[in-house]
């Protein structure tokens, strides 16, 4: 009995000095995604202001690929001890389970969440010379040719590419998909007319509109966005249960001791509470969350077989 008291103390001592010194080193969080989107955003934020209160500099590394899932693969594979971070989305983390029959990661069994940071909107957008001046106009003029239009997306499985695909599957389209490494590089394409929409993220989409570089239809939320209140959603605007929106949180390997997974939730919710934060993300027009380590397991276990089963009825593929 002394032994086993003996080992619980020692393995409390251990936690406690976990708990203490972190962080004694620099921390990096991985986005997977390229520099000026919602994610990467988010993660410099936070990033700015853990390096403030620890006194270690905190760095955004952008690992592009794969609609976010080599970063994530990165993440999973990376020491269980706090000092590498995933800024983790739904792509990668609850949709990529649905569409390929084998990850090299577990989203359940190979992390320990942190918090949901924030929920986004997408918007359908398109180039301000393209002839469609509604959302009926712009399907009317996608069925007249089929295959000659396009939509731009950030990588398979990201809410963009759901959201051009359940815009196929429900308006009934021939609509070819082209896959970017993020949305800022297929922007340009966008604006220029070599691609004839996106469902982009409202970050990079509503001040583009606001210069009248693009003309912005609907928003993918089944809520109307605070970035653009008089835009309606897909569902208001004849898609019912339209929905595909992306959300971020942070994430560290699973193994990682709990005092420092709690320390990096307390942390994380008390810098989403800061009123510059907070003003930051709204005029991004991201809805900060901060939910806790257990409610955001919770959701990334029941969103999985969600999104599965949306991808079967819709026979979205992972080559597309």
């Amino acid at each position: 009995m002394k032994t086993i008291i003996g080992i619980l103390a020692l393995l409390h001592a251990v936690f406690v000095a976990a708990q203490s010194s972190y962080p004694d080193k620099p921390v990096r969080i991985l986005v997977g995604f390229t520099p000026g989107v919602a994610p990467d955003i988010a993660a410099r934020l936070l990033a700015d202001k853990f390096t403030e209160a620890w006194g270690k500099p905190v760095v955004v590394e952008n690992v592009t690929g794969a609609g976010g899932n080599i970063a994530t693969d990165r993440a999973a594979k990376a020491a269980p001890d706090g000092y590498t971070l995933l800024m983790g989305g739904n792509s990668s983390l609850v949709v990529s389970p649905g569409l390929y029959a084998k990850l090299s990661y577990d989203p359940v069994k190979d992390f320990a969440p942190v918090t949901q940071v924030f929920i986004a909107a997408n918007i359908l957008a398109i180039p301000i010379e393209t002839p469609a001046k509604s959302l009926p106009e712009l399907v009317a003029l996608v069925r007249a040719q089929p295959g000659k239009f396009t939509y731009g997306h950030a990588g398979v499985g990201t809410s963009q590419h759901l959201g051009g695909e359940l815009f196929k599957y429900m308006a009934k389209l021939d609509l070819q998909p082209i896959a970017y490494r993020g949305t800022t590089a297929l922007v340009p394409d966008l604006i220029s007319g070599r691609l004839t929409m996106c469902f982009c993220n409202v970050v990079n989409v509503m001040p583009l509109a606001r210069e009248g570089k693009l003309r912005v239809f609907a928003v993918t939320s089944l809520k109307r966005s605070g970035a653009a209140p008089d835009l309606p959603t897909m569902a208001e605007s004849g898609y019912p249960g339209f929905e595909a929106v992306p959300w971020f949180g942070l994430m560290a390997p699973v193994g990682t001791p709990v005092v420092i997974v709690e320390r990096l939730h307390r942390d994380t919710v008390r810098v989403l509470a800061l009123p510059d934060i907070r003003r930051k993300f709204d005029d991004l027009g991201l809805d900060i969350v901060g939910s806790s380590p257990a409610e955001f397991a919770a959701l990334i276990k029941a969103e999985i077989p969600q999104w599965a089963k949306v991808i079967k009825e819709a026979g979205i593929k992972a080559t597309d």
